[in-house]
Order: C-alpha cells, then structure tokens, then sequence
C-alpha cells in the first residue's frame, strides 16, 4: 500500500518533467493550428523537417526537449512539426498533414531541412529560419521573429517600399542568404552593385567572390576581365581560387557522379574551356579524393604522393591524417608507407599529441615500419586519451602491437 500511494504523490511531478520541453500540437489540422495561434495572440512557429534529415533529428531529440527551449517556445508560439517527406511508415497524422506539407513547400519555398517558418498572429509569414543549432542559439534566432525590426519577411516589405542605403542592401543579402532566399538574395545584390562606383575596391570584390553563383554571375565576368586586378587588391591567387571554385562546380563535379566518370577528361575539357585559368592545385586535390572515394588504390599513390610534394607544406593536420590512414589501409609500397609516416609525425607535432585519432594513426604506421616499441608508446599515450566509449578500439590495437599482430 506505501508503494502505491508514493507512486500516486509522485504522478503530479512525473507530469511536469514531461512537459519542461517544448510542446507541439498534435490532432489539429494546418488551418486549426493558425485559429489556435489567432485565439491565444501568439506567434506560430512551424518545424519544417523530414524523415531522413540529421539536424532535424538532433533539434528533436536534444535542443526542443531542453527546459529553457521550452520556456521560450510554449510562451511565444503555437508550435507544431510538419514532415516534408513521405514513408511507408508514416502516421495516419502525418498523411492528413501530406497536401498542406506539399503546399507549404512550393509556396514557401522549402528546399532545405529543418526550416522554420514563423506566422504572426493573424497567420502572415513573418520570419524563417533555416538550419538548427545550440539551445541559446536557436533562441536568440527565434527572438527575431517577435520583432518587426528583425523580422525577415518584415523587412523585405519595409525596404522594398522605401530606398534603401548601400549598406542596408548588403545587410539584406546576407539575411537573404542566411534564409536561404537566393531570389531575393541575388535582387538585392544587384540592387547593391548598381549603386556602387567601383567594383574593384576590397570590399566590393569580396562581396562579389561571396555571392558568385555561376559562370554568369556579375562577379564571374568582372573576375575574368581583369584577374591581375583583383590578385593586387585581394591578394595573389585569389582570383585563381574564386573562378576555380565555380569551374569545378560547373564542369567538373557533376560529371564525377557518373558511374563511368573519367576525372581526367573532365579536369581536361575545363581547362579547355577556360585556359586562362589555373586549376591544378584544386584539380590535384581533387583526384587524390576522388581516387581515395572509388578505392582506386593504384591511382590514389601516385596522385597523393605527387600532390604532397607540391602542396605538402599547405596541407593541415586533419588532411595529413586523412592521407596517412589511406595509405596505411591500402599502399604496400614501403616509400610511400615512409612518406605517409612524415606527414602523420607532422599532424601528432601540429597537435601537440592532443589528438587521440593522430596517434592512432602514426602508432599504427610506425607498427607497420617495424618500430614496435615506438608504435606501443605511441598507441599507450592514444589510449590515455580517447573517451571511454572509443577506449576498447584503441586498447585492442594496442593489445595486437604487444603481441605483434
């Protein structure tokens, strides 16, 4: 009997527990939930996810649940979850939600996840939201959608009846960009360019390398006039990068999702195409990936052997590692297992042996070079410092060096 009335004191508190997080309305249709936020005078606030998106599954299952998240969330808005994808295994709930989904995509233009859209009261789409992040993050982006100041769809409205300054259109593109607006975002830096008397200062032709879409893009064309010109304001080989990046994009990397890609022929035709301009250094990077990712070992070698030599000194430590464990999983090659060996010391030196997976990776070369007593000490100090749920993996690669494995 004492234990069934100590679980019936306790029910009340378990009930508030549940409830700390942020609460979304479930059972309501697309147009009770815009009454429901009408009656009440609050913002609705709409999770725009689906099925197979990351972030979305992190926002749900760690930042909405939080206490302080809910808070904010249960005070200010109506909020419910909307599922942009369809499964076999979808609720009866979720179908009744598929033409309002469908709907709300075209005409709000959903195109990535999660997307948050923000309805004032009387159900006008305010502000968006595009992305998620930490609790106070997320809040102080959501904040914005409570003030007409800082709200997105708010300001378009107010600067599109007015004339704004310069400097309020290059703000305009970068929210327009945060929102994943590139429409507006490309009108309002075209509005910005045309005012401007010199598109060769710094500041200009950093705003133009940011916003460069395509190969028809203002900042393309300006580029290629004059590349000696923007190397001598933004600095050597700028230009070179900037034009290089939209080159891949447009004529390179789509042919690489091909089952019969040849990267050769591609990195060939674009250069073709464009000689004026040096994409080696991005097109060599670019075969060591792409051999590494089809497990084209026999190619692999030789190209990052032949990129390190030229670029090494450029290359970070995460990047020398990367390369070092391809090469101990795939090359036999004792000059190349050498060489993979340097640039794995190098990434264990830049981290200051801080860096578990480094010392992983250098211990398990230097086994396979024969300096057993220098791999254990290596792999003991990767041990001490990896978290406990990865320390098996490490101890039993330590355990096969001491017994020569």
């Amino acid at each position: 009997m004492k234990k069934l009335i100590l679980l019936f004191m306790l029910l009340p508190f378990l009930g508030l527990a549940q409830d700390k997080g942020t609460h979304f309305e479930h059972g309501l249709s697309w147009q009770q939930v815009k009454e429901k936020a009408k009656k009440e005078n609050k913002y609705l606030f709409v999770d725009c996810f689906t099925t197979w998106c990351g972030p979305c599954k992190y926002m749900t299952s760690t930042i909405f649940p939080q206490e302080k998240v809910g808070d904010f969330f249960n005070k200010n808005f109506v909020n419910v979850k909307v599922q942009f994808d369809k499964t076999k295994n979808d609720s009866e709930e979720v179908k009744s939600w598929y033409a309002d989904a469908e709907a709300m995509s075209k005409e709000y233009n959903v195109r990535a996840y999660p997307t948050f859209l923000i309805f004032s009261p009387q159900g006008e789409l305010v502000h968006r939201i595009v992305g998620g992040g930490d609790a106070d993050g997320f809040i102080a982006k959501a904040q914005k959608a409570l003030n007409p100041e800082t709200q997105y769809y708010t300001m378009l409205k107010k600067y599109d009846k007015g004339k704004p300054s310069p400097e309020d259109l290059k703000k305009l593109v970068a929210v327009a960009e945060d929102a994943y607006d590139e429409e507006n975002a490309s009108k309002y830096a075209a509005a910005y360019l045309a005012t401007q008397k010199d598109l060769y200062t710094k500041a200009n032709l950093e705003f133009l390398s940011k916003y460069i879409k395509d190969s028809k893009s203002k900042g393309f064309e300006l580029i290629m006039k004059d590349p000696k010109k923007v190397d001598a304001v933004l600095g050597k080989g700028k230009s070179n990068e900037i034009l290089g990046g939209v080159i891949l994009k447009e004529n390179i990397y789509p042919g690489l999702r091909k089952p019969t890609a040849n990267i050769d022929s591609l990195i060939a035709a674009a250069t073709a195409k464009y000689p004026t301009v040096d994409i080696t250094k991005s097109t060599d990077l670019l075969k060591v990936q792409f051999y590494q990712g089809t497990k084209k070992w026999d190619k692999f070698q030789p190209a990052v052997m032949a990129y390190m030599k030229k670029y090494g000194t450029e290359v970070n430590a995460e990047m020398l590692n990367n390369f070092a464990w391809a090469v101990f999983e795939n090359c036999k090659d004792p000059d190349c297992v050498a060489s993979a060996l340097v640039w794995s010391k190098r990434s264990v030196d830049e981290t200051k042996e801080k860096e578990p997976m480094f010392l992983d990776t250098y211990a398990n070369l230097l086994h396979k070079s024969g300096k057993k007593n220098e791999a254990i000490a290596m792999q003991q100090k990767a041990v001490d410092l990896v978290p406990a749920d990865k320390k098996g993996e490490y101890q039993a690669t330590l355990d096969k060096m001491k017994k020569g494995i």
